[in-house]
């Protein structure tokens, strides 16, 4: 059933029950600072369960544990250190996953060729987790810095051409007629058209790519690393640091939700024209 149908069927059913106080649908006004809620109660049943002793805490750090703990790594430069190392794997698996997977959806979206030659091998790629890959890497290339970049850049590539890919496939065709009628060049026809009607898929795909990127790295910096955020965190497990171990889980999950609330500011600002369920 189409939108327009339901409208339809619902117009004599509003013209009888006009007397009645119309009924809201929406999920509600946005709540100011909605996001931290979740986190904060988080946060509130592991700083009860530590105090009141219901959680052992060589099982799990308390809270103020975890934040001395992380004081005491800040004041001797580990986690600076450490910290600025991750992002910079992070940061270049993901601006090279993010460029393959747009250029790939580009030549998949705009060409019958393309996708047949480029969509099969990916979505086989989709099927086959980049973890799973690690063992192949390893043998290919070592356990340098070149294999943890390529496995991020793997973890990245694929979200981003799905969703981008997705999008070109889904433009209303009467643009595409516009373009035709107006005469439009191939490079005007991609900025002014395909672009604008990609952004909303490509933004979702970086919304996974982010994530995915911090994932893939938690798991390369563990295997014979020397350096980085899941180093340390590989380091504390041999000498049985429980608190060292949620320090980098914290940081872990407090860099994949600000990469995360980034690329949802900048889809909030680029698609300011939409109107949605969720404004």
């Amino acid at each position: 059933m189409t939108a327009s149908s339901v409208l339809t069927r619902a117009r004599p059913s509003a013209n009888v029950a006009a007397g009645r106080p119309r009924r809201r649908l929406r999920p509600g006004r946005p709540i100011p600072f909605g996001a931290a809620i979740g986190p904060i109660l988080l946060l509130a049943v592991w700083a009860t369960g530590s105090a009141a002793g219901w959680i052992d805490p060589r099982t799990l750090s308390a809270p103020w544990t975890v934040v001395t703990t992380a004081g005491d790594l800040i004041a001797d430069g580990r986690l600076q250190d450490n910290l600025a190392i991750s992002a910079r794997r992070a940061g270049l698996g993901l601006t090279i996953g993010t460029v393959i997977g747009t250029v790939l959806a580009l030549l998949a979206g705009l060409s019958r060729w393309g996708e047949a030659i480029l969509d099969g091998p990916i979505q086989i790629k989709r099927a086959i987790p980049a973890l799973a890959l690690l063992p192949l890497l390893v043998l290919w290339f070592g356990i340098g810095e070149q294999m943890k970049v390529i496995t991020i850049t793997l973890g990245v590539f694929v979200p981003v051409y799905i969703h981008t890919h997705n999008g070109l496939r889904t433009i209303d065709s009467r643009y595409v007629e516009l373009g035709e009628s107006l005469r439009l060049r191939r490079t005007a026809f991609i900025r002014r058209i395909v672009l604008p009607g990609a952004l909303p898929g490509f933004l979702l795909g970086m919304r996974f790519a982010v994530v995915g990127a911090w994932l893939s790295l938690v798991v390369v910096e563990q295997i014979n690393s020397t350096s980085g955020i899941g180093y340390m965190m590989e380091l504390a497990r041999e000498y049985g640091q429980t608190d060292v171990i949620i320090v980098g889980l914290v940081l872990y999950g407090l860099l994949g939700l600000l990469s995360d609330g980034a690329v949802r500011l900048a889809q909030r600002r680029a698609l300011s024209w939409r109107r949605t369920l969720a404004d």
